[in-house]
């Protein structure tokens, strides 16, 4: 089938073209004296996250705002369930105290908030869901205070890992950036297009396609950057990546989809977002179960099987 050659394929313009942006637009960030730091908390940030953004953008304009929400707390679950579980079985996590309290409680609350955004026909007896543009607006200012949070630790130097940056000629980095853009662009179109064409060929839901293959697509820097940082035991890093980048995928992804047009959630996403609050609540509490603070192997075991029971879930739904 075309349309799942053209779902699957995607993947490979938009991977490559968020790494496109990422490395030039760095590059050009420092020929301005952009301390590596502040770079790695927003052009390295944006980018993991650029790929969630690209298709949660074309979803939300294309009104499937089953892809909207399901690539979002797909992406989540699975950054969780299979990228922090895999990491934490390669190697043990410790947690830093900020990412313990701070970064953490503030991803519990992202799913929190989400939830209870959405949740107009259980909380308010409404005839529908829907995360409105007003609520995008309002996930955004809590992106909005995240980033200030961030730029205190900078200003305070509680950073410890630097970015490389590479040098590359401003002319040639100018000229990739854009073409990293342009990869963005046409690796979420073909996604978007692909999955729900995939969708109705095969009577699947979009929620369905959105949650695992969309999802997990759009998840690989993180896998990348999570699996190296266990293996060369830069833990903080690791377990940094995956929190940051489930604040970003609801605040700012989910914000922005949101205001674009506004997000109709329906009643089967519910066990969705209530396995994304549990998730996160379960590596808040792995934290203080080994010693020290610390993500042990055995809590990472727990949390693969955890996913493949949700999968198990989704396939039986």
């Amino acid at each position: 089938m075309w349309y799942l050659l053209l779902l699957v394929a995607g993947f490979f313009p938009l991977i490559y073209g968020a790494n496109l942006l990422v490395d030039n637009a760095s590059s050009l960030a420092k020929r301005f004296n952009i301390p590596n730091i502040v770079i790695g908390l927003t052009i390295v940030a944006f980018g993991t996250s650029a790929p969630e953004l690209v298709v949660n953008i074309f979803a939300a304009i294309g009104k499937n705002p089953d892809i909207v929400m399901g690539n979002v707390i797909g992406s989540n679950i699975f950054n969780v369930g299979i990228i922090l579980a895999i990491s934490a079985v390669i190697y043990p996590l410790a947690v830093k105290k900020m990412t313990t309290w701070i970064e953490v409680p503030l991803a519990l609350l992202a799913g929190v908030v989400v939830f209870i955004l959405a949740g107009d026909q259980w909380i308010d007896k409404a005839g529908s869901a829907a995360i409105t543009r007003s609520d995008g607006m309002l996930l955004l200012l809590f992106f909005l205070i995240f980033l200030a949070y961030n730029y205190m630790l900078m200003l305070k130097g509680d950073f410890t890992e630097e970015t490389t940056v590479r040098d590359i000629p401003p002319l040639k980095a100018t000229l990739l950036l854009l073409a990293g853009l342009a990869l963005l662009v046409a690796g979420g179109r073909m996604i978007v297009y692909g999955a729900v064409e995939v969708a109705s060929a095969l009577g699947i839901p979009e929620r369905i396609i959105a949650l695992t293959i969309v999802s997990a697509g759009t998840s690989l820097p993180e896998l990348a950057t999570s699996i190296v940082a266990a293996r060369k035991k830069n833990t903080d890093i690791a377990v940094g990546n995956i929190v940051g980048s489930n604040i970003f995928n609801i605040f700012l992804i989910l914000g922005t989809s949101a205001v674009v047009y506004p997000v109709t959630v329906p009643e089967s996403a519910i066990p969705d977002m209530g396995m994304n609050l549990l998730l996160s609540f379960l590596i808040f509490i792995f934290i203080f179960t080994g010693k020290g603070r610390s993500i042990e192997r055995w809590e990472g075991i727990l949390l693969l099987s955890l996913y493949a029971g949700y999968l198990a879930f989704l396939i039986m739904g």
